[in-house]
């Protein structure tokens, strides 16, 4: 446990899922495609990003410490993602989908969650266009964020899909410096 919670608070030696780096077109940005992989993730609607992904990170990391139906203790790995799925206004809920990845040693044979809310989630293989940014990131950081990412895809003229989008974590609120956090648009299939 102390092993789980250390990595958890410090964010090192983490597995990560994954991923063939592309040629970039723009220098504030990369393209990544993610290969297929197992991800244990919740959804929930909420008005607010931060609190949503809290709510959600906070059902996850229970699944991880052995609230599963083998009760076996998986590592922690980064980053999370939250998959945001905008709502049909500014005074709408959005749908949050928060996910950890399943290190390799779990990815055939998942532990099954004991949450109903909790769900092990089968990602096809994608491609994504990620802007990395540092600090302690905000709900109005990950809007610039975002907003800076969809100006240079605009800028490239390559084609994007509007939403879902996601938003990206590597580091525990503990970890003061070197601090990393993404966005994450994804590429229209051709």
């Amino acid at each position: 446990m102390l092993k789980a919670v250390g990595q958890a608070l410090f964010s090192t030696g983490l597995q990560n899922p994954k991923f063939t780096e592309e040629e970039k077109k723009g220098q504030d940005y990369e393209i990544r495609t993610y290969h297929a992989t197992k991800w244990v993730s919740t959804s929930l609607s909420a008005m607010q990003w931060d609190s949503a992904i809290n709510t959600g990170f906070r059902k996850l990391f229970s699944y991880i410490q052995g609230n599963n139906h083998n009760k076996v203790k998986v590592e922690m790995t980064a980053p999370v993602t939250c998959r945001v799925d905008p709502g049909a206004g500014p005074a709408c809920e959005s749908q949050f989908t928060v996910s950890f990845y399943i290190p390799e040693e779990h990815q055939e044979n998942p532990p099954e969650p004991s949450d109903p809310e909790v769900f092990v989630e089968h990602r096809k293989e994608f491609t994504a266009y990620v802007r990395t940014y540092g600090g302690f990131s905000n709900e109005k950081m990950k809007h610039e964020e975002l907003q800076k990412l969809l100006e240079s895809l605009q800028r490239d003229g390559v084609s994007y899909v509007d939403q879902p989008f996601y938003v990206v974590g590597y580091d525990s609120p503990f970890k003061l410096t070197n601090r990393r956090n993404e966005v994450w648009i994804l590429k229209k299939q051709e």
